[in-house]
């Protein structure tokens, strides 16, 4: 029973998975306009942290789109497949888990943020413009 259940969900997954990535290209939000010097500060911050993914996750495409509404040019990792970007996450995050955020921190330690909602909290707790006390200097 189980191969069937399991044969069952993958013929789902493989209906719907073009429909979610087109989905998600349609409805994609517009980015936040800052101007090029406060971009450029947020790029650099951006630079140490990466998103390990699978593209047709629901909660994957969450953290995406929050990303994208923030302006956000952080590294995608899709660790869907067998290789190193699944092997990294599992090692070193400790769990296979997506979304799952690295955040290098500038003391050079690593820090594994997992969940869409905590994920998307922290990005906007530091990247939104419009957010009371968003900090977009170092920290």
């Amino acid at each position: 029973m189980r191969p069937v259940i399991r044969l069952f969900f993958r013929g789902v997954r493989l209906v719907l998975t073009p429909f979610m990535l087109v989905g998600e290209r349609v409805t994609r939000p517009r980015g936040v306009q800052r101007d090029p010097e406060e971009q450029a500060r947020v790029d650099e911050q951006t630079r140490a942290m990466a998103l390990y993914h699978f593209p047709a996750c629901p909660f994957c495409i969450k953290a995406r789109r929050a990303m994208q509404r923030l302006s956000l040019d952080i590294e995608l990792r899709n660790a869907q497949a067998a290789g190193e970007h699944r092997e990294t996450l599992q090692t070193e995050g400790g769990k296979l888990q997506v979304p799952c955020l690295r955040i290098e921190e500038p003391d050079g330690s690593v820090r594994w943020l997992y969940e869409s909602g905590a994920i998307i909290e922290y990005l906007e707790s530091r990247f939104d413009p419009q957010r009371a006390g968003a900090d977009t200097e170092s920290s």
